[in-house]
């Protein structure tokens, strides 16, 4: 921080000098965790320690492109987390977040100077695995770096749940709703070669205002126009006879129970002609507005997708059979992580003691109980006089702690010589 120009001078403090900030223990900590949290999130769901090879293609796990030996102009490859630490430990690591259905690929035949220490038995190359540019580092139509050191516009990175690239929010076509509004995006291309989600967009999605952009003019145009019909639209729906909408909703719950990873075909809502309903094909029938943009969507949304058996041909063809798969979601992905850390989570100090002889293990505890002690008592008067712990006074205090434990380690050598 810099002292303001020409600025008074602070009560009790020296001219020019500026205020050093005040952060709280509690915020330090909080902050901490929520690091740990978001980490135990991404990489809780996939095994640090063994290469993920012999699981075949996994559902979700995180992955990691080494640009070391498999630079720009070589063929794309992935590694997984485990091998990321055991066998690129030292290279240059794209990470890629998670990517799903993906097969490790460390030393198959893509690496030409390298073997795999976790699992060398590969084959050599996993033609199951879908591979874009974001294995060289690259993301978005813009096809830069993220970070991006020539990119001065602060902006937020956003995955597609079908392409899986990530994409800057000024680029999608559309502004993005405020982060806590959506859980998930499909792009501008994937919305085209899925043209199937616009029936959908109208009762799921959430709302978004359109605008016209370009990689050169990052200037926000609003396309007004395109809004209000989109408004009006909502609110036709929205105003309609209350009695005809509850029955519709009440038909909708009928057939739309959230689907299973297996696939499941929804169960048929039977009309008066013994038939079965799509539920894709009844919002066919409705006018919905399709625009050149991407689309967000909130949670849950997927179960909400018509499952008849012609709609799970569909998908198989457009190779998009995840959509109707609730575990696969990223949010899925992290709480199992979430969960599966919280469970295994053990406590660095027992691991240390049982690493340790029994001299040892009494020699830590009495020195824990000293620091415990001696730090309470120490933070109490602060706390009695309502006065700040500063950085300072937090080095005083392990200065003063490590010379009266060297004095007292000099005085038990001396009595024991």
């Amino acid at each position: 921080m810099e002292a303001a120009a020409g600025g008074a001078e602070p009560a009790g403090g020296c001219a020019g000098a500026p205020e050093e900030p005040v952060v709280s223990l509690a915020d330090v900590l909080a902050e901490n965790e929520e690091l740990e949290k978001e980490a135990r999130a991404v990489l809780g769901g996939s095994d640090h320690e063994r290469c993920s090879y012999s699981q075949g293609a996994v559902k979700r796990q995180a992955l990691y492109a080494c640009s070391t030996c498999t630079p720009p102009g070589e063929e794309p490859a992935g590694i997984c987390l485990a091998c990321s630490y055991e066998c690129h430990g030292t290279h240059k690591l794209f990470e890629l977040y998670t990517k799903r259905n993906f097969r490790c690929d460390c030393g198959n035949s893509k690496f030409k100077n390298l073997q795999c220490k976790l699992f060398p038995e590969k084959g050599k190359v996993n033609s199951g695995n879908k591979y874009n540019h974001n294995f060289y580092g690259l993301y978005c139509v813009c096809k830069r770096p993220y970070p991006d050191p020539e990119d001065e516009i602060p902006d937020e990175m956003i995955q597609c749940i079908v392409c899986e690239d990530w994409f800057h929010g000024r680029h999608l076509g559309a502004v993005p709703p405020e982060s806590g509004d959506f859980h998930e995006m499909v792009c501008q291309a994937c919305m085209n070669c899925c043209a199937f989600l616009w029936a959908y967009t109208s009762q799921l999605a959430v709302p978004t205002v359109t605008k016209v952009t370009s990689l050169e003019d990052e200037r926000i145009v609003l396309n007004v126009k395109e809004t209000e019909e989109q408004n009006r639209e909502v609110k036709k729906e929205s105003g309609g006879d209350l009695q005809g909408k509850i029955k519709e909703e009440e038909q909708v719950e009928q057939y739309n129970e959230p689907s299973t990873s297996s696939g499941s075909k929804c169960p048929e809502t039977v009309t008066k002609n013994d038939k079965p309903v799509c539920k894709l094909q009844e919002l066919q029938t409705k006018q919905s507005l399709k625009k050149d943009a991407a689309t967000f969507w909130p949670s849950n949304w997927r179960s909400k997708l018509c499952t008849c058996k012609d709609c799970l041909k569909m998908y198989s063809e457009l190779d998009v059979q995840f959509l109707i798969d609730e575990c696969d979601t990223v949010l899925a992905y992290e709480n199992k992580g979430t969960s599966d850390q919280e469970t295994d989570r053990r406590d660095p100090l027992m691991d240390t003691l049982n690493s340790m002889n029994r001299v040892q293990q009494v020699e830590l505890i009495c020195e824990y109980n000293d620091l415990k002690t001696e730090l309470t008592d120490y933070l109490r008067r602060f706390a009695d006089e309502g006065t700040v712990v500063k950085r300072e006074d937090i080095q005083q205090f392990f200065e003063e702690f490590q010379s009266r434990k060297r004095r007292r380690t000099n005085r038990m050598q001396y009595y024991c010589s």
